[in-house]
């Protein structure tokens, strides 16, 4: 991931409410949340949650798909691994075993 779309990411996700919506979307898998749903669960005011959603679309973390009238809203998994990628790629002086556990709910097999 290059550094400037990895910053673009880091600065969507450095506020309170779209880290939120962010983290609901990832819970929510790969099938996603309604836009009310996320209003609904987050207690997010219209205008607010579609402009965080925006910022979140921008910097390539979500995406969105009509169904009938709804907008559905889900995390881009790829980019969130090319995130988190970025950010330990160097991890620890080339000693990856001390990154090892960071996640344990991380530790399932993906699909390629």
């Amino acid at each position: 991931m290059p550094s400037a779309e990895a910053v673009a990411a880091l600065s969507a996700l450095a506020h309170p409410g779209r880290l939120e919506v962010f983290r609901r979307l990832v819970a929510a898998g790969p099938q996603g949340l309604a836009a009310g749903e996320i209003a609904r669960t987050t207690g997010s005011l219209p205008n607010t949650l579609s402009s965080n959603l925006s910022i979140l679309t921008a910097a390539g973390l979500t995406q969105s798909r009509r169904e009938g009238r709804s907008i559905v809203y889900s995390a881009d998994f790829g980019a969130m691994r090319g995130l988190l990628a970025y950010l330990m790629e160097d991890c620890c002086g080339g000693r990856p075993e001390i990154c090892a556990d960071v996640s344990p709910a991380c530790r399932v097999e993906l699909a390629p």
